[in-house]
């Protein structure tokens, strides 16, 4: 709570104040990144739907999208904290469902012949490569984070175009 107050420069008793403890500022935090993230994907769809990206681009700005996080370490520990607390585990689950959706028409823009199975898979991959280039800085990357979400893109679109 003291590096959280600090970060947020109030005190620990301004932060007990607004929430009764832990899990809703963990709460808070996943709906903030979750509304900005579905307003995000909302663009990258319309763009998708208009012509003005490719479905290569759309998947190269959604990877880009969490590359670019900022908040990683925040992230990690809510990751793990939702191992521990099965409601704030709770909260991670439903604010993936929300993208799932989206990146289901995405992989079908890819192919659209995706269905059952193989479109449950497409979208778990995706997830998961969402999630792991989100904390790629671990891994200490050899490429620019331009090149790992184009790369990324190519290499996701590819695989679900080649699934039959």
């Amino acid at each position: 709570m003291a590096e959280l107050a600090s970060a947020a420069q109030v005190s620990v008793g301004q932060i007990y104040r607004l929430f009764k403890g832990k899990e809703d500022i963990i709460e808070a935090i996943v709906h903030a990144d979750a509304d900005q993230w579905a307003e995000d994907v909302d663009i990258l769809r319309k763009r998708l739907d208009s012509g003005e990206l490719s479905i290569d681009d759309t998947f190269e700005q959604l990877m880009l999208h969490v590359i670019d996080e900022k908040d990683e370490a925040l992230s990690f520990d809510i990751l793990a904290e939702s191992f521990r607390n099965p409601t704030v585990g709770e909260m991670i689950g439903t604010m993936c469902g929300r993208f799932r959706d989206d990146i289901r028409d995405f992989a079908c823009a890819a192919n659209p012949d995706l269905s059952g199975e193989a479109l449950d898979g497409a979208e778990e991959m995706i997830l998961a490569c969402m999630f792991g280039l989100g904390h790629r800085s671990l891994s200490r990357p050899n490429l620019s984070p331009e090149a790992s979400a184009r790369r990324a893109a190519q290499m996701i679109v590819a695989g679900l175009k080649a699934v039959r």
